[in-house]
């Protein structure tokens, strides 16, 4: 058995614990050890990506318990490349919130880091639909912590609303998962998917409250219209490196809905139409409204959170699809939008420590090259050439063209870009070209700026690589509406198990 699989959820799991219990008082261990943790995180989600790359699904089963009655964790091509994007991306945010001091203004912020990625990790790689309701509470409770992370009563009010929405979003997981239950008597998604698919037509009525039930739940996470509410708000009150975090955490919602509907609900049409014909219309929404809120916000860091939800939208429209080409498409955009929303949020992040505030008006003077990294940030979120976000987007709409709302595809994302890209040239308008108040004279911290730097070159890598990643993205959807692969991997080949 390969134990390299579980290793993303326990070293984090051992760090998180190791800080608290050791390295309470002393915030440089705490940075060296959380730091260390990180980068084996990376480290082994390299390994992970090479181990899948070859095509098969790997299982780890806990206690040599056999499936389904056992836990078990698997690994393909998708969970391989959202734990090494988790790395990459904690790894990065970790070094800017340590260069600009983010770490010291509380004494738990290592460890909730540690166990926020412990969370993430064991999403990804979960094969239980219950464990994977476990792993979102792991992750929700360490975010709770995240979001407040330095005290301020609007941080403390927005983090009280995301408490509050995503305890209904728990709520609706278990109601799901109880129906489901009810109905195939199992939760592991391997077994799951075997009796789904052997289910009469007649006697799906059942499964498919479930299965729109745990659509609700996942679209709750990624923040789809009409059930966002909760992250604009949130994102612009908390820290700016607990948001560029977050950058994963919608997609970890929109994780749960390509595993689902293409593992455990692709043999039957009747679930894959109900779910599709709400998906596309919140798709479409979804991004009218966050780039529109993008040109509508008054506030930089709901400006930030409105761009993450439109790409939400342009990233769902691919997945709601539900065609080999469009969740290639979709996994391709995923990379890019994680990448490029973690680094607005640290770029905002940067204006606001000079500012004082994140007020859309004009202020204090900032430097040039704090207005070239807000430049080079906008355009990848707004999708423009040269970067990811234009092949990304062109991706989408290539794969929409068999699609019969493809009129309504591209519209909305064409019309969409022009205006996020409008409302990203009025904000640095205000904020670069129209401040003439006296500048702060403080040198912007310089590890802060190469965690900046550091994103917005996988986003130019991700550009120049964009031949190699769809290859590798078409073979990762190709695994995923190829659900036969996973049975033999989970149920059959179990040899020597208890």
């Amino acid at each position: 058995m390969d134990h390299v699989l579980i290793a993303p959820v326990l070293l984090p799991a051992v760090m998180g614990s190791l800080i608290i219990l050791t390295l309470r008082e002393d915030l440089r261990g705490q940075r060296l050890l959380s730091l260390t943790g990180t980068a084996l995180l990376l480290l082994l989600g390299g390994m992970l990506l090479a181990q899948a790359h070859g095509g098969q699904v790997h299982v780890y089963r806990l206690g040599n318990w056999a499936a389904p009655f056992g836990i078990v964790l698997m690994l393909d091509r998708l969970a391989a490349l959202m734990v090494a994007l988790t790395a990459l991306l904690a790894l990065v945010v970790l070094i800017y919130a340590i260069g600009a001091g983010w770490d010291r203004r509380g004494r738990h912020f290592h460890a909730l880091w540690q166990f926020q990625l412990m969370g993430v990790c064991g999403a990804f790689l979960t094969g239980d639909a219950f464990n994977l309701f476990v792993f979102f509470e792991v992750l929700l409770i360490a975010s709770y912590g995240l979001m407040i992370h330095g005290g301020g009563e609007m941080r403390l009010r927005a983090g009280v609303q995301y408490i509050a929405f995503n305890l209904a979003g728990s709520t609706l997981f278990l109601a799901a998962l109880g129906v489901l239950y009810a109905v195939t008597g199992t939760l592991n998604m391997a077994d799951m998917a075997q009796r789904v698919a052997e289910m009469p037509a007649q006697d799906t009525a059942l499964l498919r409250v479930g299965a729109v039930l745990l659509m609700l739940m996942f679209a709750i996470k990624a923040a789809l219209v009409p059930l966002h509410f909760w992250l604009p708000s949130t994102y612009a009150n908390a820290p700016g490196p607990v948001t560029a975090l977050f950058a994963i955490m919608t997609k970890v919602g929109v994780y749960g809905i390509i595993r689902f509907f293409t593992m455990v609900f692709p043999r039957d049409a009747v679930i894959e139409t109900v779910v599709a014909d709400l998906l596309l219309p919140a798709a479409l929404f979804t991004l009218v409204i966050g780039q529109f809120g993008i040109l509508g916000a008054r506030h930089l860091g709901r400006m930030a959170a409105f761009a993450i939800i439109g790409s939400v939208g342009t990233l769902v429209i691919a997945v709601a699809q539900f065609t080999p080409q469009a969740t290639a498409a979709a996994i391709y955009y995923l990379v890019h939008s994680t990448l490029a929303g973690a680094a607005l949020f640290l770029v905002v992040d940067l204006i606001g420590q000079r500012r004082g505030d994140l007020w859309l008006r004009p202020g204090a003077r900032l430097p040039g090259a704090l207005a070239a990294l807000f430049f080079v940030s906008a355009i990848a979120v707004a999708g423009m050439p040269p970067l990811s976000g234009f092949i990304g987007k062109l991706l989408v709409m290539q794969a929409s063209l068999q699609s019969p709302a493809v009129v309504w595809i591209w519209t909305v994302i064409l019309v969409t870009s022009l205006v996020a890209i409008y409302g990203f040239s009025r904000a640095g308008s205000l904020l670069f070209w129209k401040s003439d108040g006296p500048a702060t004279g403080e040198p912007m911290p310089p590890l802060a700026v190469l965690a900046v730097g550091l994103l917005l070159a996988g986003l130019v890598a991700l550009s120049l690589l964009a031949q190699p990643a769809m290859r590798f993205a078409s073979q990762t959807a190709a695994q995923l509406h190829d659900p036969d692969s996973y049975l033999p991997a989970v149920l059959l080949q179990q040899e020597g198990t208890k």
